[in-house]
């Protein structure tokens, strides 16, 4: 039988309609789609009828399968000569092991196509009216882990904007890294929690007092946690949003 293909595609960050137009084409004509948590499940509307659909289920802290066992997946429904698509939360290759899954189809000798989505990390400040640069002002940003396997050390460089993914069970530890590089604690920052998807909503502060609010307000995953003078420009975008 003669291989299929894999699509390996990035969801956006939680509205739906962020998605490509590529890549709903392909979820329309896939005979088999594995999608994660962080891909909203509306998508799963344009499903084909008697397609397979299964969940992997990554999100914050669960994984239903494990990667291994997702990337067999993938090998198993292409080998079987069906159009498979991975969905995937926000882009496949920030922060994701798309990468990983790319590189053991590519050693499988499959097929496979990488589809790009809209990350987090920048749709979910625009979300609220934050923009991550300013021409003349605010021309550097760097997207970070909130969090490392191995307890390794938190990365805090000197750019004018800062982007964590995944740091919300791990803001003390960021925020304190954040100061030691030598960032003042009244610069404003902001957890935005589930952006873009009709539950946003933005918690914002300083790095003095943001440790505390978050708990204040229960923040969860998925957020984004943004720093930087870029998020005073939030207020006088979409003023209201910042009930």
């Amino acid at each position: 039988m003669a291989s299929g293909k894999v699509y390996i595609i990035g969801a956006g960050p939680g509205d739906w309609e962020l998605i490509s137009v590529k890549g709903l084409k392909k979820i329309k004509a896939a005979d088999a789609i594995l999608y994660d948590f962080l891909a909203s499940a509306e998508l799963l509307q344009f499903v084909k009828k008697g397609a397979q659909v299964i969940c992997c289920g990554k999100a914050d802290g669960l994984h239903i399968l494990a990667q291994d066992r997702i990337n067999k997946l993938l090998f198993k429904l292409a080998n079987q000569g069906k159009i498979v698509v991975r969905l995937k939360g926000g882009d496949p290759l920030v922060f994701s092991r798309g990468i990983e899954e790319a590189l053991y189809l590519k050693n499988k000798g499959i097929d496979f196509e990488i589809i790009q989505g809209i990350t987090s990390a920048f749709a979910a400040p625009e979300s609220f009216g934050i923009p991550l640069t300013r021409k003349g002002k605010y021309s550097s940003v760097a997207v970070l882990a909130g969090r490392k396997s191995n307890n390794a050390k938190l990365d805090a460089p000197d750019c004018d904007t800062l982007i964590y993914l995944m740091a919300v069970v791990n803001i003390k530890a960021v925020v304190k890294t954040i100061l030691d590089s030598g960032r003042d604690r009244t610069t404003p920052c902001a957890f935005i929690e589930r952006g873009t998807a009709k539950e946003e909503r933005i918690v914002s502060g300083t790095l003095f007092n943001i440790v505390k609010k978050a708990k204040e307000y229960a923040v969860k995953s998925p957020s984004v946690f943004i720093v930087g003078e870029v998020v005073k420009y939030g207020k006088k975008i979409y003023g209201y949003k910042f009930k």
